[in-house]
């Protein structure tokens, strides 16, 4: 298996965008959820996007979008891939790549063991696994109780749910997840930390640079 790829999710400033440009993750998240804190606005992703790496993709955060919305920004540029964070199901999922060719992530809130059991259905190039909470969308912030070592899933995954520098390692120690997705564990009263990207990604990478 490859290094572990990083997503640092939720950024919605020019800052935020100029500490990954010099972090270089291998992905950033815009969320299109308004409910989220972390909300942005085509027009702001589309800016952001503008003076981004192109080293690195932009993935777009959707929660049940109509998929011609969804496909409209993807197909505009602003964002590299489409993440789906609410209850989309394979129907909506083949019916959104029809209307564009990006790939997708489709997160998963594990609740239990048997929540994993069926993710193979989804017609998607990755999933991403997130914490169970309750009428919660676009992330928790809490850490999945399910040991994921003996979990065995066909397609690659992404790890999130209160993930940080600190605890990262240990996460996804022995899983099969080929990256891991961070929002608030990089945050410091709510807006993205710099010294707390930097720490994360070196937290996954080691002194590894690409």
């Amino acid at each position: 298996m490859g290094r572990l790829k990083i997503k640092i999710c939720g950024l919605s400033r020019v800052e935020d965008i100029e500490c990954v440009n010099k972090l270089q993750p291998d992905f950033i998240g815009f969320v299109f959820y308004p409910q989220s804190k972390r909300y942005v606005t085509v027009a702001q992703a589309s800016e952001l996007k503008q003076i981004l790496s192109p080293k690195i993709k932009a993935v777009g955060v959707f929660v049940n979008s109509l998929s011609e919305d969804v496909a409209k920004i993807a197909n505009a540029d602003i964002i590299d891939y489409i993440q789906l964070h609410g209850d989309e199901d394979e129907v909506y999922i083949t019916k959104l790549k029809a209307l564009t060719k990006k790939p997708i992530i489709k997160a998963v809130r594990v609740k239990d063991e048997e929540t994993l059991r069926s993710l193979d259905a989804y017609p998607v190039e990755y999933l991403l696994l997130d914490t169970y909470q309750k009428g919660v969308y676009g992330g928790t912030g809490q850490r999945m109780e399910i040991d994921l070592t003996k979990v065995h899933l066909e397609q690659p995954y992404f790890l999130a749910g209160g993930l940080d520098a600190n605890n990262v390692a240990v996460a996804t120690q022995n899983t099969q997840a080929v990256a891991v997705d961070v929002s608030g564990g990089v945050e410091t009263d709510g807006v993205k930390d710099p010294a707390k990207i930097a720490a994360f990604i070196k937290a996954v990478r080691g002194d590894q640079h690409d």
